[in-house]
C-alpha cells in the first residue's frame, strides 16, 4: 500500500537482499510482515528482530535520530523502548537509512489488552513524566528534533483550517466540524506556553503502547522524537477511553491550559490525518475519526 508520492516501495526480497549485503548472518532466518504505519514498514526476522524501514526519505531522518538517542535515552526510563541493533545503510535499491531492532514482545493497547483502563492511564503519565525528566544532553530544538509538534500552535493555522475545510468536505456530515474547529481557535488565543523544552515522543496513540498481562509494558515507535514544548504530547490521549484520559490528567496534575492546547494538538493530528490520508489509508482516517469524536464528547461534558 503507498500512501506518499514519493515512497520507496518495500517487499520481501528487497528486505533480504539489505540483509545479504549488510548483516548476511541474519539474510536465512524466516521474514514475515510485522504491521506498516504512515512512516514505516515492518519485518519480524527470526524470533528476536524487526526490521523497519522508512517510507520516504523524511522517515529516513528518522531512522538516524532513533539510532543516535534511543540508546541514551533508554537508561533512563522503567520501561523498554526500542533497542538498535544495525544501523542499515543506503543502497541503489532502498537509497535510505533503515534499523534493525531487538523485537518486543507485547499487543498493541486496545480493550481486548488492556485489564483496566484506569491503571493504563495512569501508568502512561508515569512514562511521560519520566521522559520529559530526563536531561537534553544538550540536544535542541533543531534539525531533525524540530518536530512541529513540540513548537506553537500558531504556525500551523493555514494548514489546519485547510484541513478543517476538507473535513468539512468529507465528514462534514458526521463530525461537528465547527465545534472542532472553535476549539482550534481556542487554544490559538491562549499564551505561549512557558514551561522549559523537554524531550517528546511525539506520537503516544495505542499502536505504539505495547501490552503484556493486561498492563503497560513497552513504547515503541520514536520517529517522532523531538525537544519542545509538552502540551502536544498529551494529545493522544483521546485515543483511549475516559477512564485512561482521567487518570492520565490526574497523575500529572495537568492545567486547564495546557489541557487546552493539548486537546488543540488532538484536532490538529486528528483533521490532518483524514485530510491527508482520504484517498489511500482508510484504517488510519477511521483511527482519526475516532479520535475527534472522543473530543467532542469529552468537550461536551467540561
Amino acid at each position: 500500500m503507498t500512501l506518499h508520492e514519493n515512497e520507496i516501495p518495500v517487499d520481501e526480497p528487497l528486505v533480504r537482499a539489505l540483509l545479504k549485503a549488510q548483516r548476511p548472518e541474519w539474510a536465512g532466518l524466516p521474514l514475515s510482515p510485522a504491521g506498516a504505519g504512515t512512516d514505516n514498514t515492518m519485518y519480524r526476522l527470526g524470533h528476536d528482530l524487526l526490521v523497519r524501514l522508512p517510507r520516504t526519505a523524511d522517515n529516513g531522518q528518522s531512522v538516524r535520530k532513533e539510532q543516535e538517542w534511543l540508546p541514551r535515552l533508554a537508561p533512563h526510563l522503567a520501561c523498554p523502548i526500542p533497542e538498535p541493533v544495525h544501523a542499515g545503510t543506503p543502497t541503489d535499491a532502498f537509497p535510505m537509512a533503515w534499523s534493525v531492532y531487538r523485537w518486543i514482545d507485547g499487543d498493541e493497547a486496545g480493550p481486548d489488552a488492556v485489564r483496566d483502563w484506569a491503571a493504563f492511564g495512569a501508568d502512561l503519565a508515569a512514562i511521560v513524566r519520566e521522559l520529559h525528566r530526563i536531561d537534553l544532553m544538550g540536544a535542541t530544538r533543531t534539525d531533525g528534533l524540530s518536530w512541529y509538534r513540540g513548537g506553537s500552535l500558531e504556525p500551523c493555522d493555514q494548514w489546519i483550517t485547510k484541513c478543517l475545510n476538507d473535513c468539512r468536505a468529507t465528514v462534514g456530515s458526521e463530525l461537528d466540524v465547527d465545534t472542532l474547529e472553535q476549539l482550534w481557535r481556542d487554544a490559538l488565543v491562549l499564551p505561549e506556553p512557558s514551561r522549559p523544552h523537554v524531550w517528546l515522543h511525539g506520537d503516544l496513540k495505542p499502536t505504539n503502547l505495547l501490552v503484556r498481562e493486561g498492563k503497560l509494558h513497552a513504547v515503541i515507535d520514536f520517529g517522532g522524537l523531538s525537544v519542545g514544548f509538552p502540551d502536544a504530547e498529551h494529545s493522544t490521549v483521546w485515543d483511549l477511553p475516559q477512564q485512561a484520559r482521567q487518570a492520565y490528567w490526574d497523575t500529572l496534575n495537568l492545567d486547564d491550559l495546557t489541557w487546552t492546547r493539548a486537546r488543540a494538538w488532538a484536532v490538529a493530528v486528528g483533521v490532518s490525518g483524514i485530510s491527508y490520508y482520504w484517498d489511500t489509508f482508510p484504517a488510519f482516517v477511521a483511527e482519526c475519526r475516532a479520535r475527534l469524536q472522543a473530543i467532542l464528547a469529552d468537550a461536551a461534558t467540561r
